[in-house]
């Protein structure tokens, strides 16, 4: 097979159950992140599986390792929604390692074309609008996680936020496992993160950032979060 321009070629280290060929785990691989499934369902009729499906099109040997291949796979463009990272990832990093045939698979490598990547938006608010509003140019942007990540009240997060930025840190963010827990419930941690960040911007005469975890359990307090 030859890769095409349309296509987005993948690499898969993997290591074939004992006594399966390299060429049917790759083969299997292939099928399980594309069109196949682990048995032959009479829907494979309606559709066109020859258009669609992911091809093993090289497979190598890993120098030095045991039992270790490199499989090459191309997936044509139009099993993936544009513009959709989750989706192209739920095959190619999620539903690939439902094949049986490896005892061992990893992704090593993914190539996007460009007439894909140009179907992502990409970030609402780039590095040039972060310089903007912080008024920073010239150099990195310094920042940090606070730590540690569970188990700080509100006001002591706050507190380490402040010395954060005091310190010269352009920006502090909550750990992602942050959200509302009992000790430390979401808009306590709000109130003192702003409070530690004005302050710490009237200390300096510099413009200072925090980025805020408004995850919640459902779409609806997420929202109150970020109208809050």
């Amino acid at each position: 097979y030859q890769v095409k321009d349309t296509d987005i070629p993948a690499a898969f280290r993997m290591t074939p159950q004992p006594g399966v060929p390299a060429e049917e785990a790759g083969a299997a691989a292939a099928a399980e992140s594309s069109t196949g499934t682990w048995t032959t369902v009479w829907t494979d009729g309606s559709t066109s599986l020859d258009r669609y499906k992911g091809r093993c099109y090289d497979i190598e040997p890993v120098q030095g390792e045991k039992d270790q291949y490199i499989a090459y796979v191309a997936y044509p463009l139009d099993l993936f929604e544009e513009g959709s990272v989750t989706n192209m990832f739920t095959s190619i990093v999620g539903n690939v390692f439902g094949s049986k045939a490896s005892r061992a698979l990893r992704p090593e490598d993914l190539r996007i074309p460009s007439s894909y990547s140009k179907t992502f938006q990409g970030p609402p608010h780039g590095i040039q609008v972060e310089r903007d509003k912080s008024n920073k140019y010239g150099r990195p942007l310094l920042g940090c996680t606070i730590k540690p990540k569970l188990g700080l009240s509100a006001k002591n997060h706050g507190r380490a936020v402040h010395e954060c930025l005091r310190g010269g840190l352009d920006f502090t963010k909550d750990d992602e496992n942050v959200n509302s827990q009992p000790f430390m419930r979401w808009r306590d941690r709000f109130v003192f993160v702003a409070e530690a960040l004005h302050k710490a911007q009237a200390e300096t005469g510099e413009i200072k950032g925090h980025y805020t975890n408004a995850t919640a359990g459902t779409c609806e307090e997420m929202m109150k979060r970020a109208e809050f």
